[in-house]
This record gives C-alpha cells, structure tokens and sequence, in this order.
C-alpha cells in the first residue's frame, strides 16, 4: 500500500514559522530572507549596517512579509543572545536560523595579519557558533531548523583566501557536528555551498584578480555566475518541512563547478 503523503507544496510551506537571517540586509542573505517570506515565514535579519538595514526591512515589507531587522555584531556574544530575545519578543519563536554573516579579504597567506586572520575566523566561523548557542535553548524545547553558509573554498584551496577557506571549511565540519548532536531535539543542521554568485564581495574579487570571470564561467557547467535567488531556493527546501529527513549536509550550490574535472 502507498503511503497518504501532503501535497507537493506543502513541502516548502513555512507559514506560522519565523526565520532569523544573518547578514540578512543584503546579497546572499537577502535572497534567503525573501525567499523564506515567500513561503509564508515572518523574517528577522539581522546585520551592522543600519541603512542596509532599514532599505532590506522595507522592501520585505513591501512584499506583504511579516519583518523586522536588528543590528547586532554577530561575533559578540551578548549581541547573538539579545538578537534571539528580540526576534522571539517580536514574533514569538524562532523556527529557523541561517547563518549567513560572512566576509573576505583576498592576500596571498603570508601578507595577512593576525588581527585580519582572527577578524575571518570570527566573522564567518565564530558568529555561526554563537547564533546556534544563543538560538538553541529555544529549539531544543520545539524543534528547529538550522542552515549554514559555507563556501566552494570549504572544499578547495585558493592561493588568496587561506583564513576564509579556513573559516569555511570549519563551518561544514561545525554543521556535522551540530546536526549529530542535536538531532535529538528535532534540530536538522545542514550547510549551502554557494559556486561563483553574483554579489558585492564577488564583484570585488573580480576586480582585484584577473581572469576570474573568464576561469570560473569556464570550469562552470552552467555557463554563467549564480545569482543570489539561486541560493534562496535551496534553503527554501531546507527549512520546510519536506526537508525533514535532511541533515548533515553540504549542499554545493554552484552550477556543477564541484562536479567538474
């Protein structure tokens, strides 16, 4: 006999769930944060910059979600701890939370400072750290669902990126971790990978290394660059409920650039 299943939709429906965002203001996290308000999800991002801020508020708004943004330093524990008061003070829960928050500057290893190698790690490794802890108390008591943004770099090594493909492979094995232990709760872990995307911190390493876009559009399968509504989908899957099963994963989002040889 078959098994009665919902509805394909029902699959990606985040109605009555509230999503924290990241880095959530622009680029990448923005992409994420209207998707999930897509879905039906309230939206909370959370970024340092208040004008970002205010205009990625707006424009969720605009677009009849429910949503707030707040700034916080995620690389400061009291910030990560107050972000997650406020969002559950301003709607209630929070049912997901993606780690977004990232940066890079691009040098060759040995011209990076130590004040930059620790800025990297924290940034991108740390502040995913302290978001789960400050988020945890809450979703281990309902269930959750926790999403990562790691990198191409936390598979291969680049000559000029050494603390960010640092950070970010930490970010796949901090993902396994959490979603082994936490699994108990109802709490799926699961990390994207985003390829070559189109963003601001794209754009500038175009600008500072030749051939980049000529290189990567040609170890692409896909042909192009992925945009940032190209991660959007993905973590669309991975918070809803049809994702249930998921977790421990690092889901390449590139356009076959891992897959090529």
């Amino acid at each position: 006999m078959i098994a009665t299943r919902p509805a394909f939709a029902s699959g990606f429906d985040l109605s009555g769930k509230v999503a924290l965002v990241t880095g959530g203001n622009g680029g990448i996290g923005f992409a994420i944060a209207a998707a999930l308000a897509s879905a039906g999800a309230s939206i909370v991002v959370a970024g340092r910059n208040a004008d970002k801020n205010r205009k990625a508020e707006a424009a969720l708004q605009a677009a009849g979600a429910a949503a707030k943004a707040l700034h916080a330093d995620v690389t400061q524990e009291a910030d990560c701890r107050s972000l997650a008061r406020q969002a559950i003070d301003s709607f209630g829960s929070i049912d997901i939370l993606v780690n977004n928050a990232g940066t890079n500057i691009r040098k060759q290893p040995e011209d990076y400072s130590l004040e930059e190698w620790r800025m990297l790690i924290d940034v991108n490794l740390t502040s995913a750290f302290l978001a789960s802890m400050a988020v945890f108390p809450h979703m281990k008591a309902r269930g959750g669902r926790i999403i990562n943004i790691g990198s191409m770099t936390s598979l291969f090594g680049t000559s000029f990126s050494a603390p960010y493909g640092a950070s970010k492979g930490g970010v796949v094995q901090f993902t396994k971790a959490l979603a082994s232990a936490w699994a108990k709760h109802r709490i799926t872990v699961n990390a994207i990978l985003p390829g070559w995307i189109e963003t601001d911190l794209t754009i500038r390493g175009r600008e500072a290394t030749p051939h980049l876009h000529d290189q990567v559009i040609a170890r692409t399968p896909a042909g192009r660059w992925g945009k940032p509504e190209d991660l959007g989908t993905a973590a669309l899957f991975l918070a809803g409920p049809g994702a249930d099963f998921v977790t421990g994963i690092a889901l390449p989002v590139d356009g076959g650039y891992s897959a090529q040889g």
